[in-house]
């Protein structure tokens, strides 16, 4: 049996969490504790005012139905665009444009610092744009010989 957690929508969309105690807990917010290491392991469900009411072990442990509406937020909230190639950049010195294809469509970014482009492990990499925006590669060694050229000039 897989364990319970009380969660639902109300009228105006909000995720309520209703406690051990019979007290629904109103706008409530899951967070990670690992979005990017461990993204299916440890996630808190967070009050309005900051304060952790429930904790997950792993999300995969829940019933379908918390589990849904857990990852429909975090969708929401975790809006990341992975980055499958680099067409261009328009200089190899910062602040530069970046002209590249996400897995939601071709767009532009603006890198600040190559300190923007911050390594994680197994060859993921993590670069924020300037308008806070955080995009990802999740293998910039399995990119393609052009994008790999120019990345390599700003690591």
């Amino acid at each position: 049996m897989k364990p319970s957690l009380n969660l639902s929508r109300n009228a105006f969309g909000k995720l309520v969490y209703t406690d051990e105690a019979g007290v629904d807990h109103i706008g409530v917010t899951p967070v990670r504790a690992f979005p990017i290491a461990a993204p299916n392991e440890g996630l808190s469900i967070v009050s309005v005012d900051g304060h952790e009411l429930s904790w997950v072990d792993r999300l995969t442990d829940l019933a379908a139905d918390a589990r849904q509406l857990i990852e429909e937020e975090l969708a929401v909230r975790e809006f990341t665009p992975s980055i499958s190639r680099i067409a261009q950049v328009s200089t190899f010195s910062t602040p530069s444009t970046w002209d590249v294809i996400t897995d939601r469509g071709q767009t532009q970014l603006i890198l600040k610092s190559e300190d923007d482009i911050r390594r994680l492990a197994e060859g993921q990499l993590l670069i924020a744009s300037s308008s806070g925006l955080q995009y990802r590669i999740h293998n910039w060694l399995d990119l393609d010989k052009a994008s790999k050229k120019l990345l390599e000039r700003f690591l």
